[in-house]
């Protein structure tokens, strides 16, 4: 197992060579870059510029960024959501936007980036609008299933479960042996909230039978998982043994690309973000868990607290969490 960050390039003031260097100074050996689309802003953040779908030339110098810090490039992680929103929602521009989706998909594969991460929520993460105290009045952010169940339509209209599954099936059918092909794996992110539906569209992968489900539309290691750890410990079945069940059951079938290393307070239907020691899940556990499984890809942290004196990115509760994931694997080694 190796140690990572991951960073969304334009959202924070740290410039990316500015968090390279961090991340090297830390102790890390692999970054994970982010894109992402906001949804009640429409702000659009993206690791490599493109409207519609990303070219060779700009994956490959961005690789090589990342290489003269002495750091591995190990995934990138979604696309602008116009780039696919209507291959999940089945809209006119389907079919344009999944030739433009395996355009990326091999461009990324052909730049020598081993994993794409991705995400099937068209209306993106949902947490209340206030952030919740923790400990020694930092702040955390949280969920209240009761504060958005009858949130405004985000799309327009209500979207059914079984359209929305139509559509991911369609899709991975398509995608997996591109990805196999280039030999690049490519993982979805699960529904953050990971509740039944929220502002009209259905939260497909939100239990541990939906990803049984997605992995077996095609049964190949380019169809796998991106496991934010975070958010399957928010899911109804992750209580008591559930996540460790969860941990394992994809970790021995070789669905876990890599790991966002995080916890929280307790599963849906309501939660808050944690400390990485602080939450319902023994990271002591799910540590010897990985080890054990013989996943041998990235742990990066995620979503840390909110604590005096840090920067909106989190350059201090990053290196807590960066530190306390290095001594964890010390440990077990």
């Amino acid at each position: 197992m190796r140690i990572g960050f991951n960073f969304l390039p334009g959202l924070f003031d740290t410039s990316l060579d500015d968090f390279l260097t961090f991340a090297a100074q830390y102790g890390a050996t692999d970054v994970v870059l982010q894109s992402s689309t906001d949804r009640e802003s429409k702000g659009r953040w993206s690791a490599v510029p493109g409207e519609e779908r990303w070219e060779l030339n700009d994956l490959v110098n961005l690789r090589k960024q990342v290489e003269s810090h002495g750091l591995h490039l190990e995934a990138l992680e979604n696309v602008p959501g116009n780039f696919y929103d209507q291959v999940i929602l089945g809209g006119p521009k389907r079919d344009e936007q999944i030739e433009n989706m395996i355009y990326t998909v091999r461009n990324i594969a052909r730049a020598g980036i081993p994993i794409f991460g991705y995400n099937w929520m068209p209306s993106s993460v949902w947490r209340d609008e206030q952030l919740a105290p923790h400990r020694g009045g930092s702040q955390v952010t949280s969920y209240d299933h009761a504060q958005h169940k009858d949130a405004p339509l985000t799309h327009g209209r209500e979207y059914s479960r079984d359209g929305l599954w139509e559509n991911l099936e369609h899709w991975i059918r398509i995608i997996t042996p591109v990805a196999e092909g280039e030999g690049i794996r490519i993982g979805i992110h699960p529904d953050d909230p990971p509740v039944d539906a929220v502002g009209g569209i259905p939260r497909l992968l939100n239990s541990f039978d939906a990803y049984k489900q997605l992995t077996e539309i095609v049964d190949s290691p380019s169809n796998a998982i991106e496991f934010c750890q975070g958010t399957f410990s928010e899911m109804e079945d992750a209580a008591g043994e559930g996540i460790y069940e969860m941990i394992r059951y994809f970790g021995e079938r070789g669905k876990i690309l890599y790991v966002h290393f995080r916890n929280v307070s307790n599963p849906v239907p309501s939660f808050r973000e944690e400390f990485i020691n602080t939450g319902h899940v023994d990271m002591v556990r799910a540590i010897r868990l990985y080890r054990e499984i013989g996943f041998d890809g990235v742990l990066v942290n995620d979503h840390v607290p909110h604590t005096i004196g840090d920067t909106e990115w989190g350059h201090r509760g990053r290196a807590y969490a960066n530190g306390y994931i290095q001594a964890l694997l010390d440990v077990i080694d």
